[in-house]
């Protein structure tokens, strides 16, 4: 079947890998002029199975809340007259209890299985090198508060079958020495030895060059307009040359919708109204000045929410969530903030290990739903099909989701079973994953 996938970060360039492994024609369409150079470009580089709690939970309220007048909070809502912000943060709400996150924690747990799975599989074939460092995950506190907490996260990580150890000070020091300078002020920390990190973007143009080598059409430079639907299915789509201006329609046996938190407004006209919101991240990537003293252990600091992952000579410090619309700019206080506070953390974190006069700051749009759970499915349309709403777990769940989204478009069934999206799109609950086969999906 001739298939034309829009979008070309992570999920896309997934999908149609899988799909070109499934023996079907494939045509990748993105506005930038190569793949994986929008919210796929400077992510926190972590692939986390382990680590995938929802924003959503019984505390987030309050937190959310007293970081409001911050603009440097690790969250941070901007309220705007925007029905779809607050349709989300009404959602996102309605997710803030004990029994939704822990439902929540279940789907994101069994799919970011399935995905690193996916993941080795497609490494261990193609033989991609992204800076890869299977060194696990390791998270600290530094307050006696937060790592009571954490030690509570880690345990419900171990009743879904997590390896998610609890460590003392010591042990944190152990695992990463790194963090020494820094050492009287870590409560404790948890670790899970399975995780990775590594460039999410080298990674997906590599894939997307692969593809190209095995016959996908990629349509760069190319803005999506819109899709024609004739007789309740797409018979195709409106697109337009951002270099010569002129305009045509494309058409196919099937459309998949991967176009990160851009997928929602795309599919308003048709009468679908997704749940994505985008959630405004931030990085900064810095040369090393001491690689010897730099850490190699991907870190999640618990009291600015942030990743710090090493790639290369480089390091990468990651994090934060501005909800404040579309706006994917550097440019502004709030924006010129959350980026130093960045620089500033890491610098107290090591001291003297990275050239901070010369940060490389990205911002990137997550596409996020209330639950952090995607849309991955059969729309409403027979053959149009959504992989979209991944939030901050884009490159932990991207090669699972596209390879689920193809065998599903092929006819055939995923070893971890979806439900359909389209009978009411409702963002609580976008897939419903299975434990085994035992589910009819198509």
């Amino acid at each position: 079947m001739k298939i034309i996938v829009l979008g070309a970060g992570i999920i896309g360039i997934s999908t149609a890998w899988h799909l070109l492994e499934a023996g079907h024609e494939v045509t990748v369409v993105d506005r930038q002029p190569d793949a994986a150079l929008e919210t796929s470009k400077a992510n926190g580089a972590q692939i986390s199975v382990s680590f995938c709690e929802p924003w959503a939970n019984a505390a987030a309220p309050w937190k959310v809340a007293r970081w409001l007048l911050s603009d440097d909070s690790p969250l941070l809502f901007r309220p705007r007259l925007d029905p779809h912000q607050w349709r989300w943060g009404l959602s996102f709400l309605g997710q803030c209890t004990d029994a939704a996150f822990e439902r929540n924690v279940r789907q994101l747990v069994a799919l970011g299985r399935y995905s690193h799975e996916s993941l080795k599989t497609l490494v261990a074939r193609t033989g991609i090198e992204y800076q890869r460092l299977e060194r696990g995950i390791l998270h600290f506190f530094s307050t006696a508060t937060d790592f009571e907490a954490g030690t509570q996260a880690a345990q419900l990580m171990r009743e879904h079958g997590v390896d998610r150890r609890v460590l003392g000070r010591d042990e944190v020091l152990a695992i990463e020495p790194a963090l020494a300078a820094f050492g009287a002020h870590i409560h404790g920390g948890t670790y899970t030895p399975s995780d990775e990190s590594g460039d999410a973007c080298v990674f997906t143009q590599r894939l997307a060059a692969l593809c190209q080598a095995r016959g996908a059409t990629f349509l760069y430079e190319t803005a999506v307009d819109g899709l024609d639907a004739v007789g309740g299915r797409i018979a195709g789509v409106r697109v337009r040359s951002l270099r010569h201006g002129t305009t045509r329609t494309l058409s196919a046996d099937h459309y998949v919708a991967a176009m990160g938190s851009h997928t929602a407004p795309l599919l308003r006209p048709l009468g679908m109204w997704l749940n994505i919101y985008p959630a405004k991240g931030y990085s900064a990537t810095m040369r090393l000045r001491r690689p010897e003293a730099a850490s190699t252990v991907s870190l999640l600091d618990d009291t600015r929410k942030i990743a710090i992952s090493r790639l290369g000579d480089t390091i990468r410090v990651a994090g934060t969530a501005e909800m404040a619309g579309y706006d994917d700019s550097l440019e502004g206080r709030t924006a010129q903030r959350r980026c130093a506070a960045l620089v500033k953390r890491y610098e107290e974190l090591f001291p003297g290990v990275a050239d901070t006069s010369e940060p490389n700051y990205w911002t990137g749009l997550r596409p996020s739903t209330p639950t952090n759970i995607p849309y991955i499915g059969r729309s409403r349309v027979p053959n149009l099909w959504l992989n979209a709403g991944h939030g901050t777990l884009g490159w932990t769940h991207g090669a699972g989701s596209g390879q689920a989204l193809a065998e599903l478009i092929s006819g055939r069934r995923p070893a971890l079973a979806f439900g359909f999206c389209g009978d009411a799109l409702r963002p609580a609950r976008p897939y419903v994953p299975v434990a085994a086969r035992g589910a009819s999906t198509l």
